[in-house]
């Protein structure tokens, strides 16, 4: 996945219950680009022990212990929470900026008012009810790279991506099909 220049893509990730849970926030991280993941608190550090990162995501992409996610924003990035909040924004009608720190408040929680009133944009996904955090960051993610422009078909990263144990392809005649 090629990024502009001018992106940077961050994680937040406040106080994270689950090491599952994380372990799919780093999987989704490296499927969507994702430059680095912070967290905060205590009880993911307690846990880490257990490995969830299916991929080694966090071989490439720094998993990060910060005091504060605040700590974590380079210069010139927009803080985007990520927050079933009223009067926040719906995902589908929001426009990402290029340079973002996402932050996604615990399994068991919600982002401290603090944070939400320093953010750029305050952000939530239109669903009945809450979704699991990594589904939550999945999402978000995705939409950020759907808004991006146009995506063209490449069989490379299909190639690349794919599990092992997919050999199966488009035969040309549905292919032809789908572009007329």
């Amino acid at each position: 996945m090629n990024k502009r220049a001018d992106e940077w893509v961050g994680v937040g990730l406040i106080n994270p219950k689950s090491p599952s849970n994380v372990g799919a926030v780093m999987r989704a991280a490296g499927c969507y680009g994702v430059d680095a993941v912070h967290y905060t608190g205590e009880r993911y550090g307690r846990a880490a022990r257990f490995h969830t990162d299916t991929k080694a995501a966090a071989r490439r992409i720094p998993l990060t212990a910060v005091v504060s996610p605040l700590d974590a924003l380079p210069a010139d990035t927009a803080l985007v929470c990520v927050e079933l909040v009223e009067g926040a924004t719906a995902l589908p009608q929001y426009q990402h900026p290029g340079r973002a720190l996402y932050l996604f408040g615990p399994e068991d929680g919600t982002i401290p008012q603090r944070l939400i009133d320093q953010a750029d944009a305050v952000v939530y996904v239109p669903t009945r009810g809450c979704m699991n955090l990594a589904a939550t960051v999945n999402v978000v993610l995705y939409d950020r790279l759907a808004k991006r422009g146009k995506t063209p078909a490449d069989d490379g990263l299909i190639l690349n991506s794919r599990d092992t144990n997919n050999r199966v392809r488009v035969k040309p005649r549905a292919r032809a099909a789908e572009e007329g």
